[in-house]
């Protein structure tokens, strides 16, 4: 009897265990072009970009900056001189609304929580984060969520979740650069349902959340002061 009771007692603990917290692999900034992206962000930031490459499943490509702790900062944009995708890119880089804004220069469109179970962080996080598809970039193989539309979770307020099964990460060769990423400032109408979402996540603590229409900000600290890329995903 006291077998079958430590057995019971067991089924109903690991079904209350969420997964280990998750961190923040990147912040996505989009643009027209991945050359005038990168020119743009270099000068904000007054560092290089010195990595990234192709994403032949989307048809897009991107450059690379590490920022201080780890994560890392990307540029991306639709690879002109990739054929079209038999399905919407990822990060809304097909939705009209963001190629309008993306005319106007280089916006910040989302982030990506880093998991270390994605099946299991997708199940518990608390919003639709899309599915989970295999990408990969020359060596590099992650799994990522990806709504089947292109679109992003609260129009990229809340994060997307990528895994890196083999532990091979991109940030591995890329160059130090001293710039720190101080805050994630998210605008919502229902910033409580955001806190939480975060919150099942453990990310709570690297947003700044407050109420209104949906934007999103990444404030860094740089060489010549801080330095804030936004963008509202509906102007």
């Amino acid at each position: 009897m006291q077998h079958s009771i430590d057995h019971d007692r067991m089924t109903k603990l690991s079904a209350t265990i969420r997964p280990m917290p998750a961190q923040l692999d990147h912040i996505v900034i989009g643009a027209d072009h991945v050359e005038s992206g990168t020119r743009w962000t270099e000068a904000r930031l007054q560092s290089a970009m010195d990595g990234g490459g192709a994403h032949p499943l989307m048809s897009t490509h991107n450059r690379l900056m590490r920022l201080a702790g780890g994560p890392y900062l990307e540029v991306i944009a639709i690879d002109p001189a990739a054929p079209s995708p038999d399905r919407p890119r990822w990060f809304t880089l097909d939705d009209r609304a963001t190629q309008r804004r993306l005319a106007d220069g280089p916006a910040a469109l989302c982030w990506v929580a880093s998991v270390q179970d994605i099946k299991k962080s997708a199940a518990s996080c608390g919003y639709d984060c899309g599915r989970i598809i295999e990408v990969t970039r020359g060596a590099l193989r992650w799994r990522l969520t990806v709504a089947d539309d292109g679109s992003l979770p609260e129009q990229g307020i809340l994060p997307s979740l990528i895994e890196w099964p083999d532990g091979m990460h991109p940030v591995a060769n890329l160059a130090e650069t001293g710039i720190s990423l101080d805050a994630i400032q998210l605008t919502h109408p229902d910033p409580a349902y955001i806190s939480d979402c975060l919150g099942r996540l453990g990310l709570q603590h690297l947003a700044e959340i407050a109420a209104g229409d949906v934007a999103i900000a990444f404030r860094f600290s740089t060489q010549n002061g801080n330095v804030t890329i936004s963008c509202r995903p509906t102007c």
